[in-house]
């Protein structure tokens, strides 16, 4: 779906535009007059602009030029009659994108139409491009036989034939981003952009700039004018991951697109209208968020429409074998090494790890062993993998041994705090842990202070 303005003083030709675009499922506005046309171009940013050269008051060239000054990425097509055929050539030269001598069929006027339209896509790809390399992936190439990921893979395949907003939780690491890839590259959409935003990367005071885009002038330092993410993502998919770390204003203004796909651009009084699928991530629980005050209780029900949820590496044993081998053959090719396989121990401490930092920390995990390791089978200390944290004494995850070990560390975690007044990070140095794996077991063992409610 496109944004076109017609600007043409007959009636019935304009009429007959008008409403051969509309049917195939445009926005259209129309104008018999320059004047007035480009006072809507103050109102709202077209895709492409169709004017007659010969107008009554303004004409057509002076409407070209007000086109390019007030939206420098609108496509004007001209229309012009026999005899006027320098004017179209000196219209070309002002940036005009094409122009259709009268008279002509209304299917020759579609095909230039939709070529302005497709270097339009291209355009915004371009510019995204510049900013951020694109991913695609397909469902085949998530790996995992565990009934935990297959269950993730089948909801993928039904919702991705869908228009219907997705929000996709898990914890950090373990593949959202894969997952938000697969259902655009498997759904009608796949032909337009994907486009990813992390909320989270982004200062609060830059992220309307970064999603909607800016006019010259608008803030210090914008010297020009900036599509924003958006507008790029028009006819294809974007990505808002972690959305849970917006501010409400923020939020207000995500509301709006998704429920109008209509938005302004930072600094601008032009309406501009996206066709979009939405997909947003997070590793927050939302709905806890909304009790806290910290999420907007009508953003998260329109966001909830289908919810996929991610489980962590612990929770899917039986892929952490594959997943590791996929990445020793990516880095023997990137890394140009020759590394076999592992070694019975190494395998071993593969299995009995907890990944807190999920499919990402496997993959680092492996990309220093391979670099690092000198052998054709990596070894349990080519992995290097807190010993701290590994369930080898007394069995692994699920067997009695191994509950056993969890409350073991269960009770030395709760040692090391209590030592520490409860203060995690001195906590986390009496154990030889990092702050984040000490976070990572408290939350694991469910335990709670005072403090820390006070703290928030």
């Amino acid at each position: 779906m496109a944004r076109l303005l017609v600007v043409e003083d007959q009636e019935v030709l304009r009429k007959g535009i008008v409403k051969f675009f509309r049917d195939v499922g445009h926005e259209v506005d129309d104008s018999p007059e320059g004047e007035s046309a480009v006072k809507m171009l103050d109102q709202v940013d077209y895709d492409v602009v169709i004017t007659d050269l010969k107008l009554p008051g303004i004409s057509g060239m002076e409407v070209l030029k007000e086109t390019r000054i007030k939206s420098p990425n609108t496509d004007v097509l001209i229309m012009t009659a026999y005899g006027t055929i320098e004017n179209a050539i000196e219209a070309m030269k002002l940036g005009a994108f094409d122009f259709l001598q009268k008279p002509f069929g209304i299917p020759e006027l579609e095909m230039r139409v939709e070529k302005a339209l497709h270097r339009r896509i291209l355009e915004n790809e371009v510019d995204y491009l510049r900013h951020e390399r694109d991913v695609i992936y397909r469902i085949e190439d998530i790996i995992g036989e565990s009934p935990a990921i297959r269950d993730v893979l089948k909801i993928v395949k039904k919702v991705a034939r869908s228009k219907s907003i997705i929000l996709i939780t898990g914890e950090t690491g373990t593949g959202k981003e894969l997952v938000a890839a697969a259902i655009h590259y498997n759904s009608p959409r796949a032909n337009g952009s994907f486009i990813k935003v992390n909320c989270a990367a982004i200062p609060d005071d830059l992220l309307e700039s970064e999603l909607f885009g800016h006019e010259k002038g608008a803030f210090t330092g914008a010297v020009n004018q900036r599509i924003g993410r958006f507008e790029q993502a028009n006819g294809g998919t974007i990505l808002l991951d972690e959305i849970g770390d917006m501010s409400h204003v923020t939020q207000a203004k995500i509301l709006r697109v998704i429920q109008d796909q209509q938005f302004e651009r930072l600094g601008g009084n032009a309406t501009i209208s996206t066709d979009v699928r939405v997909l947003a991530a997070t590793n927050k629980d939302l709905a806890r968020e909304m009790e806290l005050g910290n999420f907007r209780e009508d953003l998260y029900f329109r966001l909830n429409v289908v919810t996929l949820h991610i489980p962590p590496l612990r929770d899917r044993g039986s892929d952490i074998e594959f997943l590791a081998e996929f990445f020793i053959k990516r880095f023997n090719r990137d890394l140009g090494a020759n590394v076999k396989g592992f070694s019975d121990d190494a395998r071993a401490s593969l299995l009995d790890y907890h990944w807190p930092g999920n499919v990402r920390e496997l993959e680092n995990t492996m990309e220093r062993a391979v670099l690092m390791g000198e052998g054709e089978y990596l070894e349990a200390d080519d992995l290097n993998i807190p010993r701290q944290t590994l369930a080898t004494a007394g069995g692994g995850p699920g067997t009695a041994g191994g509950l056993q070990l969890k409350n073991l560390e269960k009770e030395a975690v709760l040692e090391a705090l209590r030592k520490a007044n409860f203060v995690q990070k001195d906590a986390a140095e009496l154990l030889g842990i990092s702050k984040r794996v000490m976070h990572y077991k408290i939350q694991q063992f469910g335990i709670k202070h005072a403090r820390w409610i006070r703290n928030k």
